[in-house]
């Protein structure tokens, strides 16, 4: 897949990883969807397959990766990569020619 079909495929992904976060009575804000410098140097938010979410419960900012596990986990079934896996737990992204 080319790095546009996957940044494709990646939005239309977001998207359900959202209604799912909704439906469960949880709300979200964006943080780095698309970032030109603090992260690593192969971070996929620099190729646009990467995204923080903030994950809000009953007005309340939720920041533990523990708080985002059951998305993370929904988001691994969808085929993405979460950051939960390595200490970043608001991090949803896109495999990409090995970088997640």
């Amino acid at each position: 897949m080319t790095l546009g079909q996957t940044q494709r495929k990646f939005a239309g992904l977001i998207g359900q990883l959202l209604v799912y976060i909704y439906s469960k009575g949880y709300e979200v804000t964006f943080g780095d969807a698309w970032a030109k410098t603090g992260h690593k140097t192969s971070s996929n938010h620099y190729i646009r397959l990467a995204i923080d979410l903030n994950l809000f419960k009953d007005g309340n900012w939720l920041q533990d990766t523990e708080d985002h596990r059951e998305f993370g986990e929904y988001w691994e079934s969808l085929g993405g990569a979460w950051g939960g896996r390595f200490k970043d737990g608001n991090h949803y992204s896109m495999e990409y020619e090995g970088r997640k």
